[in-house]
């Protein structure tokens, strides 16, 4: 030890920081999980999943994770003798995750599995998000189309072995050769937004083909999500009004089926600077007689596109769940490691009732998302049809709404750590700001809300949900109050200006009633006691003194 040493103690000796979250099992540490899918799928072989949950907790995707949001894609409209190429060009890691997604099934296996496709599904996606959630924009969008791409059979049959082919091809080729393919798409523009109907693109008939009814397309997308994609759904007017039309970025010569094919005129203006989701490649495109062909009844385009949104807003809610667990993971591991004030964050009262809270959420919206996938999967049965249709804008609006709050709530459990970014190391950040998207993509609040309101009218809505909430009855007080009253204001009083009150309701009870039927007593009793009970203070970290916290906090632990 030199003189200096000897003066001046080491200043930098790092004590009192945690160890990362990494290196753990997504599935088998994620009780919640466990338990929603024991409820939705008994019979349902879980195996694949914690294959799955190991790969998804490894400090190497998790190291992908954070590259593709660090090194963010990068537009070349043009190469360098001047022709137009529009192409997007993506670190390596950006398709390490993607080749991940694919061969995990997480856009074709409802298309393949008939019983239980979709909530196998909505598992592997919602742990997918937990380790990155932005490049499942184009894996949810290959998801969905299936339904919509029925309107024209020509298509589909050429397209959905790709689409739902356990692989993932970025080379830019003709559909047919490559091993899997994806499906983006194109409703807004910026004089419409969600007012779909405002669009001004124009469709002009182009003669038929063996696809079909074949237009050429002028105009604009505001918003065109995932430009590398394979092809799209666009919206637009044609004569008959706006139709739903498929647009592949590789034209077929169907004349000479040996072809490699022609780019077709989809010209990528910019790619949008969001506040997250940065991994994700959003852009705006303008269509110069882009080619593309009828899918559906023409001037029946908002029906057939919003098949898919249906999709998707089921993968909203599933995506922010995800986000929830992750950040929960993130704050329950920081506060089993750090010490203050003479002991660790974990055994502080405050920080107990916190972590108690954000659990409850977690779980809530984990239960509810994971009933809504199973209702995807038992379409033939009456009830869950109806409940299909009520819970997606239900399940949408809400656990979305929630997202941003809990984000916070949970990064404020790491201080000052978890406000950075940190190169992108900082993952509670990268979560911050990943949380409001789901809640504007497909729909914000208020059009879930009007959504909710056209649900009430297909059907007996208020027998439905009665239904839904029987095997709770009698088992809180709060929720029997809340369970009686909603017949009476889903059939008379459903008014827009009470809509949202009326969607958050509707999901306490709903989400009450399933923790009853698939968590431990001291969750459900906490969920009524708190969330309908009036035993909360509105914001987390309020639960009454009654609440077995080490029961709670102990199921939430990721590990």
């Amino acid at each position: 030890m030199n003189t200096a040493e000897l003066l001046y103690p080491p200043t930098h000796a790092v004590t009192n920081q945690v160890l990362p979250l990494e290196n753990y099992n997504v599935f088998t540490g994620n009780q919640a999980l466990r338990d929603a899918l024991k409820f939705n799928a008994p019979d349902m072989d879980t195996t694949e999943f914690a294959a799955l949950g190991a790969k998804l907790g490894a400090a190497e995707y998790q190291t992908h994770a954070r590259l593709a949001n660090t090194y963010t894609p990068v537009l070349h409209a043009h190469d360098r003798f001047g022709r137009r190429i529009d192409q997007v060009e993506f670190h390596p890691s950006y398709h390490a995750l993607m080749s991940l997604a694919a061969e995990s099934g997480l856009h074709g296996t409802p298309w393949k599995d008939a019983k239980f496709g979709h909530i196998k599904r909505a598992a592997g996606f919602t742990m997918f998000t937990e380790m990155e959630p932005s490049i499942l924009c184009p894996i949810s969008m290959t998801y969905a189309v299936m339904p919509a791409l029925h309107g024209n059979e020509a298509i589909f049959k050429d397209w959905a072995p790709g689409l739902t082919a356990r692989a993932y091809d970025p080379e830019l080729k003709l559909f047919s050769k490559k091993r899997g393919l994806t499906m983006g798409m194109g409703m807004t523009e910026k004089q419409g937004g969600s007012d779909l109907r405002a669009n001004t693109t124009q469709a002009t008939p182009d003669g038929t083909d063996a696809w079909g009814q074949r237009f050429k397309l002028v105009g604009h997308k505001w918003f065109f999500s995932a430009p590398m994609c394979d092809a799209f759904l666009v919206l637009a007017q044609s004569p008959a009004g706006l139709s739903c039309f498929f647009v592949p970025r590789v034209l077929p010569d169907f004349e000479n089926t040996g072809g490699d094919g022609t780019l077709n005129t989809i010209r990528v203006q910019r790619l949008k600077d969001k506040l997250g989701n940065k991994a994700n490649a959003s852009s705006e495109v303008e269509f110069q007689g882009a080619t593309a062909w009828l899918v559906g009844v023409e001037g029946r385009g908002v029906p057939q596109i919003l098949e898919m949104g249906t999709m998707t807003r089921l993968d909203c809610a599933l995506g922010t769940s995800g986000l929830m667990r992750q950040a929960l993971s993130i704050a329950i591991n920081h506060a089993a490691q750090r010490e203050a004030f003479g002991k660790r964050l974990i055994d502080q009262p405050l920080m107990r009732n916190v972590l108690a809270d954000l659990a409850l959420e977690s779980e809530a919206a984990t239960a509810l998302s994971m009933r809504l996938a199973r209702s995807f999967d038992k379409k033939s049965d009456p009830h869950e049809q109806l409940m299909g249709r009520l819970l997606t804008p239900i399940a949408k609006y809400w656990i979305c709404k929630r997202g941003s709050v809990f984000a916070q709530e949970a990064m404020e459990c790491l201080g000052g750590n978890g406000y950075v970014e940190a190169g992108g190391e900082g993952i509670m950040a990268r979560i911050y700001r990943e949380m409001p998207l789901n809640s504007i993509w497909e729909g914000a609040g208020n059009i879930m809300a009007l959504d909710l309101l056209r649900a009430l009218r297909k059907g007996d809505a208020a027998a439905a949900l009665a239904k839904e909430l029987a095997p709770a009855q009698g088992a809180h007080p709060a929720l029997d109050r809340l369970a009686a009253a909603l017949p009476t204001r889903v059939e008379h009083m459903a008014t827009e200006m009470e809509a949202r009150r009326l969607a958050q309701d509707v999901a306490l009870a709903v989400q009450a009633a399933i923790l009853y039927q698939s968590a431990p007593t001291e969750v459900f009793t906490a969920f009524c006691d708190s969330r309908l009970g009036g035993d909360w203070g509105y914001s987390f970290g309020t639960l009454g003194s009654a609440v077995d916290f080490d029961a709670i906090i102990r199921r939430a632990m990721p590990r």
